[in-house]
């Protein structure tokens, strides 16, 4: 009978404490996280600054707002781009969007419906907005919306491997000052295949490029509007006087070797040795090394610096801004809501800096730029410093370029990219065969890349 009642009393407190554990769940329910995947371009896929502070988001906040981010996809902007367009045509093998993922508005424009993309207006009140700086606000909005959202910026950066320029410069006399215009820097160009050339007696023919620009129509397009005229003619390119001015040293010094034409990224030649100088975005300090390692395997330290990009004798200083931000891609006002928080997060001034710091950026927020003079001085790699000296001089000397929101711009882009390199490459070609008459070959170039022009 006792044993009847201690059984009795024991169904009754496991009755008691279920029913109090179901109570304490109606009341203060524990929700499973809401995981949101991210696709982004900052850093390789084990060695990543964004995926560091992701980490740290997870564990902090993230924990505290049941919020976790997984990063599925670190590529380049390219890739990125390709990969977005296809899921959003819903192409056949893809595996649809990620809930994030870093796009430049050239991506958006592309996309068969922006609409799918959310408005930040909807998450970020306009107090929070005002902290932000104007400018790069509105590179990311698309017919009103607030869709690409900024949490890095950046600018194009001349990187130079002192270490090769010193040895060229001991022989012939060159100065880093010529690099400064592009007049300088084509000719400078053309002296240094003919002087890589020499070292080869016995092999003509076999002369490096100096310079390599990541983006022929950056340079074209800001070259161009530096100039005083205007780049584009309605949706097209405008063909004129200073379109003329800043193809003719580039396409000599290409023409006769001093230009590097190939596919691929400005980082490459410089890391294995094939050229000296890069114009490139200044995010691209990511994949510069103290070391070069040359065709034939050998290896050797050396000094990367950074310089502002030149500008023509009689232009303005000017230089694109670059940066791209993140969408998010609509789902449901809870995990919407949970990548605004993300946001706002990395927006913090403490953490936006320390982030740009990491990848060559600039931050986003007023606030942010007053951390950035004492970050500066606490960097330890002294090509970060070297370039942080070139932001500060590009900030207080050079006017900001933003590209039009053209629907035809990613098509000429790509196009306009693609065929000038292989037009020079052609005439190129024909020099080193042993066709004299450059101006020739520069003109046949033009017209080679206009008439491909959509």
């Amino acid at each position: 009978m006792m044993r009847m009642k201690k059984s009795g009393i024991c169904v009754f407190i496991l009755l008691l404490l279920s029913l109090t554990l179901t109570a304490c769940e109606a009341t203060g329910r524990r929700r499973e996280p809401v995981t949101l995947t991210v696709w982004h371009v900052y850093g390789g896929q084990t060695d990543s600054p964004l995926n560091d502070l992701i980490e740290e988001f997870n564990e902090t906040v993230g924990a505290e707002e049941g919020i976790k981010l997984q990063v599925t996809v670190v590529s380049n902007t390219n890739n990125i781009h390709d990969a977005v367009l296809r899921a959003a045509n819903g192409e056949p093998g893809t595996t649809g969007l990620p809930d994030l993922f870093i796009s430049y508005p050239k991506t958006v424009l592309a996309m068969p419906d922006s609409d799918i993309l959310v408005d930040y207006r909807d998450y970020f009140t306009q107090e929070e907005l005002s902290a932000y700086i104007p400018a790069f606000l509105e590179e990311g909005e698309i017919d009103g919306r607030l869709v690409v959202f900024p949490i890095a910026k950046s600018t194009e950066i001349m990187f130079v491997d002192k270490t090769l320029f010193d040895r060229f410069a001991a022989d012939t006399g060159a100065r880093l000052e010529q690099l400064d215009t592009w007049e300088g820097l084509y000719a400078m160009s053309k002296d240094y295949y003919a002087w890589t050339d020499a070292q080869t007696p016995d092999v003509p023919g076999d002369g490096k490029a100096f310079f390599v620009h990541d983006y022929h129509f950056n340079y074209f397009q800001v070259g161009v509007e530096s100039l005083g005229a205007s780049f584009f003619q309605g949706d097209e390119i405008a063909f004129g006087d200073a379109f003329l001015q800043a193809w003719r040293p580039y396409a000599d010094a290409a023409i006769q070797g001093g230009v590097w034409l190939q596919e691929g990224y400005a980082t490459e030649p410089l890391r294995t040795g094939e050229a000296v100088v890069s114009v490139a975005s200044s995010a691209s300090i990511l994949y510069y090394e103290s070391i070069v390692t040359y065709p034939d395997n050998r290896s050797e330290p050396i000094e990367v610096i950074a310089r502002p990009v030149p500008c023509f004798e009689n232009g303005e200083r000017m230089v694109m801004q670059r940066g791209a931000g993140f969408c998010t891609v609509k789902s449901t006002p809870e995990r919407e809501q949970a990548a605004a928080v993300f946001l706002k997060w990395l927006t913090e001034p403490a953490n936006n800096v320390r982030f740009v710091t990491s990848v060559g950026y600039m931050p986003v927020t007023e606030a942010a730029f007053d951390y950035l003079p004492e970050a500066i001085e606490g960097l330890e790699d002294p090509m970060y410093r070297s370039l942080y000296e070139a932001f500060v001089e590009t900030q207080g000397s050079y006017e900001f370029y933003t590209a039009p929101q053209l629907d035809t711009y990613l098509e000429l882009e790509q196009t306009f990219e693609k065929m000038v390199r292989s037009k020079l490459r052609g005439a190129l070609g024909s020099w080193q065969s042993g066709e004299a008459d450059v101006e020739r070959l520069m003109e046949t170039a033009l017209e080679g890349v206009k008439s491909a022009l959509p």
